[in-house]
């Protein structure tokens, strides 16, 4: 019991409760007590208000009133559930019946309460709830371990695409050897998972595999974590640090979005490459490589080259094996494939057989997907979360995919022959509108950190869109 105590106790210690309840001394005595059992507590009066603020409010736990003006507790129960299905959600209530209990729990509920209720009753309820998140994200993390690693060691990448299939062949052809690979392609078509592959067909497949966003840190911290440093050769360098390349010794390097480097780094890289040794920051001694090095990126390197923003020498270095992903509109014969491919994942996670309905299939078929394989992968996982039975119907995918935004009028298209950062610019803005503003998702269907997002935000003036 005391090693029970005290996993709840440190649960506690990081779980964040959200308190919803019209009534302000409830929301004050239920405040206090949780915040002296260690918990992080927030409260609200208004149940539309705190769905609004969901996001910024991040709640491990949801204490709710059941009865409260403009919003009962079980539509606030039936909106978390939308947002977060794992968020285990407790009802109050001061008139509480048997029918009420068993709707709420036959909904979702985490656990009924009726009011009045004891401090302990509460701790304890609080306590179990934010073990049982802590263990549900133990769960989920350990899964897309377990499935990351699956996708590492796949047979092969599924697609029966010609232009797919020829990509795939070839890099069956090159892996057993050392020579460095270009992977292009739009973002979301997979890449790393062509990497990923082509290392377990290698040579190295004992060895690790690496991989960095090339866009996703800052200049000065990218070049600590690819080369190394030795101690004081910065504010904060307390200690000699390993940099990547050398942590992937006998392995493979993925590098992806290599064209967000900097020319600096370039020439590093350039020299690392050509001479397979490395200068940590710092020092003044070589360090040994032995890594197979694979690059990746989304834009055209040619029109980069011409631009100044890569330099050419590092392009024919990197190019020497050039492996071309076609996005996934121009693969439809793979879309229903590649559908069933995810939905077989997600049933591993979730222990239930998922199919899609026909309708649903064919609108996968004939929408565009800008953000290639990955949106359809997260289509998916949104429509399996939302999906009550075994079949996804239509009206479960997003409302982009079912509805297409219509054509651009004559007077809105573009000029012809536009330039690639009028393009940029024009897809960055669209996929921002399908996502509703939301940045973070609409890094991922990108494919992109975060960070580089908000600075081709920042570069193409839509910090405000």
């Amino acid at each position: 019991m005391a090693e029970r105590t005290e996993a709840g106790n440190g649960a506690a210690r990081s779980a964040r409760v959200l308190i919803i309840d019209d009534e302000r001394s409830i929301l004050d005595t239920v405040q206090i007590l949780l915040r002296g059992e260690g918990f992080e507590v927030e409260t609200m009066q208004n149940p539309r208000e705190a769905l609004a603020q969901l996001d910024d409010l991040a709640p491990d736990i949801v204490l709710t009133d059941i009865r409260m003006p403009g919003l009962s507790g079980l539509e606030v129960l039936a909106a978390l559930r939308e947002h977060d299905v794992e968020i285990p959600v407790i009802l109050m209530t001061a008139q509480a019946s048997l029918q009420s209990a068993v709707q709420a729990v036959n909904e979702g509920a985490f656990y009924y309460l009726q009011k009045p209720f004891s401090n302990a009753e509460l701790v304890a309820l609080c306590r179990r709830a934010a073990e049982s998140r802590l263990l549900t994200r133990e769960n989920k993390a350990l899964k897309r371990e377990i499935r990351r690693r699956d996708d590492s060691t796949s047979v092969r990448p599924a697609g029966r695409n010609r232009a797919f299939v020829d990509v795939v062949k070839l890099a069956e052809m090159v892996a057993p050897t050392d020579s460095t690979v270009l992977i292009t392609g739009e973002s979301g078509t997979g890449k790393e998972v062509v990497a990923r592959y082509i290392h377990r067909l290698s040579e190295r497949e004992n060895g690790p595999f690496i991989s960095v966003n090339c866009g996703a840190l800052p200049e000065n911290l990218l070049e600590s974590e690819l080369f190394g440093h030795v101690k004081g050769s910065f504010t904060g360098a307390h200690k000699d640090k390993d940099g990547l390349l050398v942590a992937a010794r006998g392995g493979t390097f993925f590098l992806d979005e290599v064209a967000e480097m900097s020319p600096a780094l370039q020439v590093k890289l350039l020299r690392a490459i050509q001479e397979r040794e490395i200068v940590p920051v710092g020092a003044t001694q070589t360090v040994d490589i032995d890594v197979r090095i694979i690059a990746a990126t989304n834009r055209d390197l040619d029109q980069e080259i011409r631009r100044g923003t890569f330099r050419s020498d590092l392009y024919y270095r990197l190019n020497v094996i050039a492996l071309h992903l076609p996005p996934l509109r121009d693969r439809e014969d793979d879309i229903a494939l590649l559908a069933e491919h995810f939905l077989r994942r997600l049933a591993a996670d979730t222990g239930q057989d998922i199919q899609l309905s026909e309708d649903a299939v064919s609108a996968l078929q004939h929408y565009d997907w800008p953000g290639n394989v990955r949106e359809l992968e997260n289509a998916l996982e949104r429509a399996a979360i939302l999906t009550k039975g075994s079949t996804i119907a239509l009206d479960s995918l997003p409302s982009r995919i079912v509805e297409p935004a219509p054509s651009p009028l004559i007077s809105d298209r573009p000029a012809a022959n536009p330039t690639l950062e009028l393009v940029e610019r024009a897809y960055i803005l669209w996929v921002l509108q399908a996502e509703g503003g939301n940045k973070a998702r609409a890094a991922e269907v990108l494919g992109i950190d975060p960070s580089t997002l908000y600075r081709k935000l920042s570069r193409y003036e839509l910090s405000e869109a």
